[in-house]
């Protein structure tokens, strides 16, 4: 179920163009990948050095909470903890796994943060790839579910109803982390920017010279960076750009490819021929967890369930060794 890192949308710039004036830029490396912001300083009060320290100290804040790398960070502590307790979460946690809960009964349970023990019998947390014994996959599929952990938002608390369910947060924090570099900037009064981060994006207002932003989404082809589609950006009022895909981490054995992407519900890597799904959404941390959830389920009943979710879905998908795409009417509107 876990996506990866790879940068499938980029801001598009026309070869030989040059940053406008007074649009300002900052990048670094955060959550195994890289960021990349854009923001136009012009009319406030804020300076890109400031801005620069504000959005460190937010990723700094996010990785504490919910890097499955830190032993110290509060997710790994909570799966530490092997019990049936209520065991207290911040509320950045607690509203992270209400999205998910509510994702995982839409999705008919292919969406389900609980899938860390899989993941790591699959050797995918660490680059250590392998494949598992169906007997070893069956051994860890009833304690796979979100069904399987209470989540007490009022008081920001958990239950774990199996002491031994563990949660990866990484199929929506990176979308979270968007949307809070976003909130950061707001607070700076900073009210035109773009904000990737391993290619989730969120984009608000327009460039300095006036121009819509324009995002370009990736084929969906290993080794290529070559371009599928170009949408300009014109709700002034922030949009969030997420993409999941299947065709950047995927591993070989015994001549048999093997998927990053794997179904919660059967504990093995997803084989549709789904390659990868966009979805627009007003709240970065919902369409992250949406493009994850639809990838998962394949192209048909992806379809199916973005008309249904009245979501803005563009999938890319494989039929007879050539790429189609299929847009929900929300995204079409």
């Amino acid at each position: 179920m876990k996506k990866g890192f790879a940068v499938l949308l980029m801001t598009f710039v026309p070869s030989g163009c040059q940053r406008p004036p007074n649009e300002a830029a900052i990048s670094g490396e955060a959550q195994g990948t890289t960021y990349h912001i854009k923001l136009v300083l012009e009319g406030t009060s804020t300076s890109l050095e400031n801005a620069r320290r504000e959005v460190s100290a937010t990723l700094a804040e996010i990785d504490a909470q919910m890097s499955n790398y830190r032993e110290d960070s509060e997710i790994s502590r909570l799966n530490r903890q092997e019990n049936t307790e209520w065991q207290p979460v911040s509320q950045e946690i607690t509203g992270l796994l209400v999205i998910a809960q509510t994702v995982y009964e839409r999705s008919g349970g292919c969406y389900d943060l609980t899938v860390k023990p899989l993941f790591d019998l699959w050797g995918l947390s660490r680059n250590q790839n392998r494949v598992p014994t169906q007997d070893e996959i069956d051994a860890l599929l009833p304690h796979v579910g979100m069904h399987l952990l209470k989540v007490d938002a009022a008081n920001q608390r958990i239950r774990k109803k199996d002491p031994q369910i563990k949660i990866d947060l990484s199929s929506i924090a990176q979308g979270y982390s968007v949307g809070a570099v976003a909130r950061r900037l707001e607070a700076l009064g900073i009210k035109n920017y773009l904000v990737e981060i391993g290619g989730e994006m969120i984009v608000k207002g327009r460039k300095a010279n006036g121009d819509d932003w324009r995002v370009a989404i990736q084929k969906p082809t290993p080794l290529t960076r070559e371009i599928e589609k170009i949408i300009d950006i014109r709700e002034q009022q922030g949009i969030a750009i997420m993409t999941a895909g299947t065709y950047q981490h995927f591993f070989e054995e015994k001549g048999q490819t093997y998927s990053h992407i794997l179904n919660p519900k059967t504990g093995r890597p997803v084989t549709h021929h789904l390659r990868s799904v966009t979805v627009l959404h007003d709240d970065p941390s919902w369409a992250d967890a949406w493009d994850t959830a639809l990838l998962c389920m394949g192209e048909e009943e992806a379809a199916r369930l973005a008309e249904a979710e009245k979501l803005k879905v563009l999938l890319i998908y494989d039929s007879d060794n050539q790429l189609k795409e299929y847009m929900s009417k929300a995204f079409e509107n």
